[in-house]
């Protein structure tokens, strides 16, 4: 049978892609705009026919968490049959405070994992390629401009995340994987003041590390996540994390057997990310 992976045009997914490939599987890979793979679709997942087209003769799905989107997925993966579902959600699902109903990944999860298949939660903290929207403010300003600089967190690598949907793809449903969460982090905790640090070390880069104030954020960064509360509980997360560091969890290395990629691994991976 044939895995469906979306979000197409993605590192993750095109990791996952170039997996299920070597390993013999037939995949099927889409987005809303089809990405240059081979057998690349085209999937609308808010239109019904799209997602059944998308779905036909599909056995497992790696799916990225979409809250609007997610009750037509569970109907239309209900109806082909599809046998797993692995979701992309985040660690932000997890949170039990005030702040958390602002975060979408909780929703979505709760809807996917109510359909008649067996489900699989990927739950990453934050992602090293964060530092990629960051390359804009340093060749526009020579700056690093963001709230909490010194908040601890364990940024993971994208192709950590792949490498574990890989393997709960190709393990199958019907085994351990099924109905379980798996939180991801990197292997090291840090405040983004020492990522910045390591960005200059690695790349030569010279850059200025600007703590902003928790009001400057809100209007710095209102441009970028026009959400308010998402913002909001964003900066709430990041405030308690000051001083604090992040748990880490085993478990890239416990389902892949091999330890989780730090970020000096990840600026290497992306040589031209900081480069002029």
């Amino acid at each position: 049978m044939t895995i469906l992976v979306t979000g197409g045009r993605g590192k993750i997914a095109r990791a996952i892609h170039a997996g299920l490939v070597a390993a013999g599987r037939t995949v099927r890979v889409a987005s809303r705009e089809p990405a240059d793979l081979p057998g690349a679709i085209a999937l609308n997942t808010a239109h019904p026919v799209s997602l059944a087209n998308a779905l036909d003769g599909i056995s497992q799905v790696f799916l990225y968490s979409d809250p609007s989107t997610a009750a037509l997925f569970v109907e239309a993966a209900e109806n082909a049959g599809v046998k797993q579902v692995v979701l992309l959600s985040s660690m932000a699902s997890q949170a039990s405070n005030d702040d958390a109903a602002a975060d979408p990944h909780g929703e979505a999860e709760r809807v996917i994992t109510d359909g008649a298949y067996a489900t699989t939660r990927l739950q990453p903290g934050t992602f090293m390629s964060n530092a990629i929207y960051w390359s804009y403010q340093v060749r526009a300003t020579g700056q690093i401009r963001l709230p909490y600089l010194d908040a601890e967190e364990a940024p993971i690598h994208e192709l950590d995340i792949a490498d574990v949907a890989l393997k709960v793809l190709l393990d199958g449903p019907g085994g351990s994987h099924d109905g379980r969460a798996y939180p991801l982090t990197g292997p090291e905790s840090m405040t983004r003041r020492h990522q910045i640090e390591l960005i200059t070390e690695v790349t030569g880069v010279p850059i200025e590390a600007v703590d902003l104030t928790p009001e400057q954020a809100f209007v710095e960064m209102a441009n970028t996540m026009r959400n308010p509360a998402q913002l909001a509980s964003l900066m709430a997360y990041w405030a308690s994390r000051v001083g604090s560091p992040h748990p880490l969890e085993p478990n890239v290395e416990l389902l892949t057997g091999t330890p989780a990629r730090t970020f000096v691994s990840w600026l290497r991976d992306n040589p031209g990310v900081y480069s002029n």
